[in-house]
């Protein structure tokens, strides 16, 4: 039986931009989500695991960034006040 990981913060309203939505699968989508919720930031360096960190304390913005099956990198964004969380490519930022 797979734990299911307990929520870390509030995600708001989920939304992906167009460009995620033709590049990712509706799974890798659902699975970084579920990452990014429960505080695994996926591939991103020490430094920035770190500010999630110090972020989940303070109330700023958090950054995750994983890679889909097809090798496609995405990120996921919450913002400050947890109103939202946005999936989208690097490239759009």
């Amino acid at each position: 039986m797979n734990a299911v990981p307990t929520a870390r913060f509030r995600l708001g309203r989920i939304v992906a931009t167009t460009f995620a939505r033709e590049r990712l699968t509706d799974a890798d989508i659902l699975s970084g989500i579920q990452r990014h919720h429960s505080g695994d930031w996926g591939d991103v360096n020490e430094n920035d695991r770190n500010e999630n960190e110090r972020s989940l304390i303070e109330g700023r913005r958090l950054l995750s960034a994983y890679h889909a099956s097809s090798g496609v990198k995405f990120w996921i964004i919450t913002e400050t006040d947890r109103s939202f969380s946005t999936v989208l490519l690097p490239e759009e930022y």
